[in-house]
């Protein structure tokens, strides 16, 4: 066996982990997918063992590769902080990243926590707040990169990069949904969510109310689970709880929801392409054609 591992081998290697395939980790390091399966078959010929075993169409790791994980996550992690000791003061080592906090509490503890581990020398300081204040947000320069909901135009052009349904949701437990006047937990006027989901309930003659407005994802999903109304949500954005209403329960269809990435005239550093490459990769379900539309 070699004595000498490859960083850069490591860095793709653990994608692969975190990502769950080669594909998705050869966007998230800017690879082609045969760039990537050559680097794994050197650094298997390093390792001198198998890290990746077939299991149907798919490769899994092996138990010689999951320990490599701890191994390649702590070895990333010490290069990394050796070329920033390194590395002259003026350099930039952070990233100042916003979302909806419809989002946060899936793409914090995942997406970001795989970003970390793959680029520990990267610290990416987040901002909890709606997709329009984001837009403006991006054009002032003040945050780099964003994910918003397309519906929430601004100034600002963005990549749509994921496409989901749009669902109307009430609590397992209750019955908002069967109130002859409909109760409605929505954001504030501004959001294109609230808007076409009025919209939507207008068109079938349903009647409604708005109840309870919040900018919080959090409250309104409280009150979504203590049955005091009904949403809607993204389908990744659904919790433990909630049921999907559709026109059986006399609701109507929603428009998908596209989730676009954004990125300030400033940021353009690697250090961004690292983590815009990481967000399409990680949560990214809308190929080139489709975002073009």
């Amino acid at each position: 066996m070699s004595h000498a591992l490859d960083i850069d081998q490591l860095r793709t290697f653990l994608a692969i982990a975190e990502l769950g395939s080669f594909t998705k980790a050869g966007e998230a390091v800017h690879k082609t997918q045969s760039a990537v399966s050559m680097q794994m078959r050197r650094l298997e010929e390093r390792v001198g063992r198998p890290i990746f075993a077939k299991d149907g169409r798919q490769s899994r790791l092996t138990e010689d590769g999951q320990r490599l994980v701890e191994y390649a996550r702590r070895m990333i992690l010490l290069n990394d902080e050796t070329i920033a000791a390194f590395s002259h003061q003026g350099e930039v080592r952070h990233v100042e990243f916003g979302m909806p906090d419809d989002y946060a509490d899936r793409l914090m503890p995942q997406v970001l926590g795989a970003f970390n581990r793959l680029n520990p020398s990267i610290e990416v300081q987040v901002e909890c707040t709606s997709s329009s204040k984001l837009h403006e947000l991006i054009r002032q320069g003040h945050i780099d990169v964003a994910v918003v909901t397309s519906a929430d135009k601004g100034e600002v052009r963005g990549e749509v990069i994921r496409r989901e349904p749009l669902y109307w949701v009430t609590s397992h437990q209750h019955c908002a949904h069967t109130m002859d006047v409909v109760r409605l937990a929505l954001g504030p006027a501004s959001c294109s969510w609230r808007r076409m989901s009025m919209e939507a309930l207008d068109r079938a003659g349903r009647r409604y109310s708005v109840a309870y407005t919040s900018d919080s994802a959090a409250a309104l999903v409280g009150a979504v689970h203590a049955g005091l109304a009904i949403s809607v949500f993204p389908e990744s954005a659904i919790r433990e709880g909630m049921r999907i209403l559709d026109e059986k329960d006399g609701f109507p269809a929603l428009p998908d929801c596209d989730i676009t990435l954004l990125r300030s005239e400033t940021a353009r550093q690697p250090m961004h392409d690292a983590l815009c490459n990481h967000l399409i990769a990680a949560i990214g379900n809308v190929t080139s054609q489709m975002a073009a539309e």
